[in-house]
């Protein structure tokens, strides 16, 4: 029973919010286009995403493990892992059973969903399953892949895979609502590996900070978090999202701040750490404003 509480730090569940936050705005897509909600279908996709989340994660855990990254990391309330496995080796093939198991929930989840809805759900499903497997294994050591996977994941696999699962059709809104995750939750990866750039380096990682350094991934950072709001402004404008979603712009002025102090200390982990927290709050709290905005209309 104590190793099973030790274990729940490779889940990281502190962090699994973010999934939860995504899933609303399928829900909210969902809502807006079809005036229904099936909340029996909604749970059960509830269940497949929080899977997914804990397994990259636990699969993160586990490789950072592995490859001696954990010993490596100055750990931040915000990024460098958990440090579980570091404190308790023998658990490490636990802590890849979780792994390998809640990728099979999900996994299951997407058949049910298929089984249901029709083999349209599979190529989502199959992005997925590689994205959650692949990041860890594969995708850290390649710069745009490294940036882009995790916005792909929790912005079109899974608004784009709620809305399906509870319409069984795809639509623009949901393409367009799901942009709004993709740039937060890459941005939110790349602002955690400003403090991980020296320990991912000696393991080999491949990330923009790596590339090209911290000051100008500043700058791609602040692209990202304009892309998301813009698309909110664009798509209230251009009628794709409902009015109400303008709500998801009430984080801009976290925004401001969290893009101010990045600039000013993007060599400076200490002075980075404001910045770091503004951050989580803006790629939690704008999907959930986003999906109540679907909701009002």
């Amino acid at each position: 029973m104590r190793d099973w509480k030790v274990l729940l730090g490779v889940m990281r569940l502190p962090f699994v919010i973010l999934a939860p936050a995504c899933t609303l705005v399928g829900l909210g897509t969902a809502y807006w286009t079809t005036g229904q909600l099936n909340w029996v279908m909604f749970v059960v996709v509830m269940i497949g995403t929080l899977a997914a989340h804990i397994s990259v994660n636990t699969f993160n855990e586990y490789s950072d493990f592995r490859t001696g990254l954990d010993s490596r990391t100055k750990r931040t309330p915000f990024s460098g892992g958990s440090g579980t496995l570091q404190a308790h080796p023998k658990l490490a093939p636990a802590a890849l059973a979780i792994a390998l198991a809640s990728m099979l929930v999900s996994a299951a989840v997407g058949i049910y969903v298929a089984a249901l809805r029709g083999l349209g759900i599979l190529p989502l499903g199959i992005i997925g399953l590689f994205l959650l497997y692949g990041y860890t294994a594969w995708l850290v050591y390649h710069p745009v892949l490294c940036l882009l996977a995790p916005g792909l994941g929790f912005g079109p696999v899974i608004v784009i895979g709620t809305h399906y699962a509870l319409t069984g059709q795809y639509s623009w809104e949901a393409a367009v609502a799901s942009l709004v995750p993709f740039f937060l939750v890459s941005d939110l990866l790349l602002l955690n590996q400003f403090p991980d750039v020296e320990a991912d380096q000696q393991v080999g990682r491949r990330h923009f900070p790596i590339l090209i350094g911290r000051r100008r991934s500043a700058g791609i950072y602040t692209a990202f978090l304009v892309a998301a709001y813009g698309i909110i402004v664009l798509g209230v404008v251009y009628g794709l999202l409902p009015p109400f979603s303008a709500l998801g712009l009430l984080t801009s002025f976290l925004a401001v701040q969290a893009i101010r102090v990045t600039g000013k200390n993007a060599e400076d982990t200490a002075a980075l750490m404001p910045a770091l927290g503004q951050n989580v709050l803006i790629s939690i709290l704008t999907p959930i404003l986003l999906a109540i905005g679907a909701f009002i209309g």
